[in-house]
């Protein structure tokens, strides 16, 4: 049967960012489906919380993420909202070229540009059907980094530069039965930036807002570019101001 709420799938929603956006698309009336790579238990508390569902998926496995589309329409017959928010990150000096690996460029592309990719493919036939009113909406979370040279490593920003792009294109080419958006978060108060120390003083001191963003604040603008039916192909910074020095 065919769910009568409209229906979201929400990648890395387990903690951070994606957490807080499932929490919030939860309280606006929303199914979502909740995705974690590995923590089981946790995602599967959360769903239940949230009177939803939960799938686990490698994201760097091609037919499990197809799957998670799928998963979706097996549990409520539609899908109106697919927010792309798993990625993957970790430090490597932007000087320090040979550190930057070949291996290190693959697991980045796999997981923060073509898993979005395969989602968005998967997903396109049900967003183009959508009964919500807007219509299908695809968010993709990228980076600051994707916007400005910044960020934890040359392949990691590249990847959500390219996911920028990439947003710009779809919107193009699925409107206007799907609307596509991205938003690009500077610092984030997450549980994987808890030890970025360095970061978290310079926005602190420097930043005009004088503080990183939370996760909530990243949730906030996915309810209102959800909520924007007139609103597609754009790359919104949520970055505290840093873009203005």
């Amino acid at each position: 049967m065919k769910s009568q709420r409209p229906v979201a799938l929400v990648t890395g929603s387990t903690s951070g960012i994606g957490e807080a956006i499932a929490r919030r698309l939860a309280a606006d009336g929303t199914a979502v489906v909740v995705h974690s790579r590995s923590s089981r238990d946790e995602g599967l508390r959360l769903a239940e919380e949230l009177d939803g569902t939960y799938v686990q998926a490698d994201l760097a496995d091609e037919s499990a993420t197809e799957g998670l589309v799928q998963h979706a329409l097996d549990a409520y017959g539609r899908l109106d909202v697919l927010v792309n928010n798993a990625g993957i990150s970790w430090p490597i000096p932007h000087a320090d070229l040979a550190a930057a690996t070949p291996a290190d460029w693959r697991r980045l592309l796999e997981v923060n540009l073509i898993a979005p990719w395969i989602l968005c493919t998967a997903a396109r036939p049900a967003l183009r059907t959508s009964p919500a009113p807007g219509g299908g909406n695809i968010v993709n979370i990228t980076s600051w980094a994707g916007v400005r040279p910044k960020g934890a490593s040359i392949p990691y920003a590249a990847t959500k530069a390219a996911l920028n792009h990439v947003t710009a294109l779809l919107a193009a080419a699925l409107g206007p039965d799907v609307r596509v958006n991205a938003i690009a978060p500077g610092l984030v108060d997450t549980p994987l930036t808890r030890d970025w120390d360095d970061a978290r003083t310079r926005w602190n001191e420097t930043s005009p807002m004088r503080r990183p963003a939370r996760p909530d604040d990243v949730a906030d603008l996915v309810a209102g570019v959800l909520g924007s039916h007139y609103l597609t192909g754009e790359v919104i910074v949520l970055a505290g101001g840093m873009n203005l020095l």
